[in-house]
């Protein structure tokens, strides 16, 4: 996907390099870059007005990165132009790729986008991970990380760095899975289980669905509210083209937002939260179409945490202590077909059909998510609510209620609601563009592999 991910001031990963000289050639190599992702092909005199340097100036900058493999010559400009051409510059399509990954409770799934903004290598697995151990779901997904970095090293490309989605509350700062009771892991620290040879982040999936979003949606707001679903519903918030985190980087949580305190008890621990009436599998449920899975008001089990320091045991007490297996049947959960099916497609086709009961399961659950989606519009007053993930396919069925609640409860004039067109695949191109973006705002912390910094990668995802 070729997609504008690159104007530096949405969302700039704002890597605090120091007030020196140094510090400042490393800025104006940001700059240079940014203006050619964003505006080229370029000549060396456009980047120059563009940024406000000399041309001397920029002529050093760009040879630099030329010399880096970070920008191409390509050459005398078209003619049309007043004075003597000049050469064209555009960012490589040879240099660092960022990897992508994303663990969900259904799928594994991995890519890698280089700094123009395409997808050069993919991979996706099927995986039935809800109530397995860490360590065979994170080796499974290690696996897909190695054939993606191999292709993406057949075309010429260096990986600069992993950023990893999991759907599930991550530390700030850390790469800690704090709590995913979707898969039930707790105080999980990814990097103990995944290749350690490129610098590692881990966010929380809404928030990567939010920064591809505001990186690659046709015309974003500076200020919206992101909403997305699958199994679980997540949501991040985007002030002023930056990621709103929170003190403990737990922001976001709108599934386990109460929408009737005295319903049914959730995974989480409290009851009546979104996620009962308007996740995946409540409105499965609901629909006539599964009688268990996610969302259900029995125990999920223990979740597995650090005191199974390999994550290969069963802490549990699934009945699968390697992990590999169906632990308690959750190979099909909502007993409409094997972990491979895109139960959302199946929602959509059938309410597409006219089924009557998939119709009205989906329009109640439009009514929750806009009871609560309520209380957070009248909280922080965003321009939109954009809804992403499966939500997207869902959007035709469940936008009406969920339009008439946020009319009705909002105080003043409701925001808009649209619908992204990036989908399900969200939370992975956010991730692997946050790499690519860590490369832009601050190429000179490029290692000779192609890795990015550490300090550049953890501050392109890690956003306040």
């Amino acid at each position: 996907m070729t997609a504008p991910l690159h104007d530096q001031r949405r969302g700039s990963s704002g890597v605090r390099l120091p007030d020196t000289q140094q510090g400042m050639r490393r800025r104006n190599l940001s700059r240079v870059m940014h203006a050619v992702a964003t505006h080229g092909p370029l000549s060396r005199a456009a980047v120059a007005s563009r940024i406000g340097l000399t041309r001397a100036a920029v002529s050093t900058l760009v040879d630099e990165l030329i010399r880096s493999g970070l920008l191409d010559e390509l050459g005398p400009e078209r003619p049309g132009r007043v004075g003597r051409p000049g050469s064209a510059l555009a960012v490589s399509a040879r240099g660092p790729v960022g990897i992508g990954a994303e663990v969900g409770v259904d799928h594994l799934a991995v890519c890698a986008v280089d700094l123009r903004g395409d997808i050069r290598a993919r991979a996706e697995r099927r995986s039935a991970n809800r109530g397995r151990a860490p360590a065979p779901v994170l080796t499974e997904l290690s696996t897909l990380v190695r054939q993606v970095c191999a292709e993406a090293h057949q075309q010429g490309l260096a990986p600069a760095g992993l950023a990893v989605a999991v759907p599930g509350l991550v530390a700030r700062d850390t790469r800690t899975v704090v709590r995913a009771p979707n898969l039930g892991w707790r105080d999980i620290d990814l990097s103990r289980l995944l290749p350690g040879d490129l610098p590692l982040t881990v966010d929380n999936e809404a928030n990567f669905g939010a920064l591809a979003e505001l990186w690659l949606g046709e015309e974003s707001p500076e200020d919206f509210l992101h909403v997305s679903a699958e199994i679980g519903i997540g949501a991040a918030l985007v002030v002023d083209g930056r990621l709103l985190r929170g003190t403990r980087g737990f922001a976001g949580e709108l599934g386990h937002v109460p929408v009737r305190p005295d319903g049914p008890a959730c995974p989480c621990g409290g009851r009546g939260c979104l996620e009962q009436y308007a996740g995946e599998g409540a409105v499965l449920r609901a629909a006539g179409l599964g009688a268990g899975g996610v969302g259900d008001s029995g125990d999920p089990g223990d979740p597995v945490s650090t005191s199974d320091p390999g994550g290969t045991g069963d802490p549990g007490g699934t009945g699968d202590p390697g992990g590999t297996g169906d632990p308690g049947g959750t190979s099909d959960p909502d007993g409409i077909g094997d972990p491979g099916e895109e139960r959302g497609e199946v929602l959509a086709e059938r309410a597409a059909a006219g089924d009557e009961s998939v119709r009205r399961a989906l329009s109640d659950a439009g009514t929750a998510l806009g009871i609560a989606l309520t209380g957070a519009v009248n909280l922080v007053d965003p321009q939109a609510v954009v809804l992403g993930g499966a939500l997207s396919r869902l959007a035709p069925w469940l936008l009406p209620a969920l339009e008439r609640e946020l009319s009705e409860r909002t105080a003043g004039r409701a925001c808009g609601v649209t619908v992204s067109r990036l989908g399900s695949d969200g939370p992975l191109l956010g991730a692997a563009h946050s790499v690519a973006r860590a490369v832009l705002d601050d190429p000179a912390g490029v290692g000779m592999g192609g890795s990015a910094s550490g300090e550049a990668q953890a501050e392109a995802a890690q956003r306040t």
